[in-house]
């Protein structure tokens, strides 16, 4: 959101090196990587389906925020898929640590339990 200010300081940043467009399919690009790389501890066995579906369903919606983006028009300046997409990615890594932890401490307690 402060391209300009980076470009006038000589700070390179994506948007000022490539341009907005590649930045934008970029972004889209990471999100459809990371969606799925996301699911990775469920799939391979390392938490329970209630990871796994948060962790999807988190990713899903972290494309579906990097699709708004890819949609920007160049010269956009209100940026309002991009802020949404940048407060996203916010909730997205706390949520996602968050389910990694539920998931861990309550599948400890299951196993000691001996449920």
């Amino acid at each position: 959101f402060k391209s300009d200010d980076y470009a006038r300081a000589g700070i390179p940043m994506m948007p000022n090196v490539a341009g907005q467009a590649s930045t934008r399919r970029q972004i889209f690009a990471y999100a459809l990587i990371l969606a799925p790389i996301g699911v990775l501890p469920w799939a391979l066995g390392y938490t329970t389906v209630g990871y796994g579906v948060v962790s999807a369903v988190l990713g899903l919606g972290f494309v579906w925020y990097a699709w708004k983006v890819l949609g920007l028009a160049d010269g956009d300046r209100a940026m309002k898929p991009a802020k949404a997409l940048f407060g996203y990615s916010l909730l997205y890594l706390f949520a996602i640590f968050a389910a990694y932890l539920v998931d861990c401490v309550v599948g400890r307690a299951l196993m000691i339990g001996g449920v």
